[in-house]
């Protein structure tokens, strides 16, 4: 299917004309989602808004093959997960769109990769196999050409030398880590950065205890010496990221857009500014499933921005398990 018209979105109406075409395509040609749909009484050809559109709950990607291809993945995303349990796959059939999905939505929210220098500090996605995250992150770091651009796993002195050389020089500095290890490094190291970008991508689950983001991004804030701490929003089962340039205010890129919907009934929308359950929809997912249900709790606000409140307490999001395929 002909997908870069995609990144060309500019308008509601246009997002809406390419959801809804893509929706079609994807009952068609996805055995699971068709299935889930099917199970809703989702007829394809009465479906006009958005909210019509069925999103499939992200436990699937656990369980089934969620492809709407029939080519052959080119790589299979994994997420992390503890030592027994059951982890997400995501099979890509297209890397090139994906990379054109993030570097498209980089250019747009932070301008050319190659005016950085990307530093990255993900030691515990780089200490297993199958990272979207480090996928990215390794090409980010090709792509900006800089000779000191790499990765970091437990280096936390190098990095700070790194960062004490780059300071004395205009070089744009990204800072892309995982959270817990930001948070060691601003423990051992304080710093008072000009021209950097510090950007956090989750991640204390089961290695510190946890803290709210507020506590998170004030204590890295401190450490580093920025106004503010950037974030990224993406997960396994997508290929586009959301950007947040500081108090965890996050935008879409033009192909990607969040519903709220009701913790007790999922078929239900909610208001801007209300809390619920956090629907995606990502038109890069053209291959796989665009419309998921995620576990995630948030809200948007009246400007169309939106935060991230939480996850649902149980492993199952209510109201979506309608069917075992």
């Amino acid at each position: 299917m002909e997908h870069n018209a995609i990144f060309d979105i500019r308008t509601a109406d246009d997002f809406l004309h390419h959801a809804l075409r893509i929706f079609k395509f994807q009952h068609t040609h996805n055995p699971v989602y068709k299935a889930f749909c099917s199970y809703l009484n989702t007829d394809p050809n009465a479906v006009q808004t958005l909210e019509q559109i069925p999103f499939l709950p992200i436990e699937f990607f656990k369980s089934k093959s969620v492809l709407s291809s029939t080519d052959a993945a080119e790589i299979t995303f994994t997420s992390s997960g503890t030592t027994g349990s059951e982890t997400s796959k995501h099979h890509v059939t297209d890397l090139n769109l994906y990379e054109e999905s993030y570097l498209k939505a980089f250019n747009h929210f932070y301008g050319d990769i190659e005016d950085y220098c990307v530093l990255a500090l993900l030691p515990s996605y780089l200490e297993r196999t199958g990272s979207s995250l480090i996928y990215m992150a390794d090409d980010l770091i090709k792509k900006s050409k800089h000779p000191k651009s790499g990765f970091f796993l437990y280096e936390y002195e190098q990095l700070y030398k790194l960062l004490g050389e780059l300071q004395k020089t205009d070089t744009k500095i990204l800072i892309i880590g995982v959270s817990f290890a930001l948070l060691e490094f601003t423990e051992q190291y304080q710093l008072d950065l000009k021209n950097a970008v510090v950007m956090e991508t989750g991640g204390m689950k089961g290695r510190r205890k946890e803290i709210v983001r507020q506590e998170l991004h004030e204590l890295l804030s401190k450490g580093f010496g920025v106004p503010h701490i950037h974030s990224e929003y993406g997960m396994t089962e997508l290929l586009s990221q959301a950007y947040s340039k500081g108090n965890g205010v996050f935008d879409c890129p033009s192909w990607m857009k969040i519903l709220v919907r009701d913790t007790e009934d999922p078929l239900t929308y909610l208001k801007n500014g209300k809390s619920g359950g956090m629907n995606v929809i990502d038109l890069a997912n053209i291959n796989s499933c665009s419309f998921i249900a995620t576990q995630d709790l948030g809200k948007i606000n009246h400007d169309g921005t939106f935060e991230i409140i939480g996850r649902f307490d149980n492993s199952d999001v209510r109201g979506c398990n309608l069917m075992v395929l």
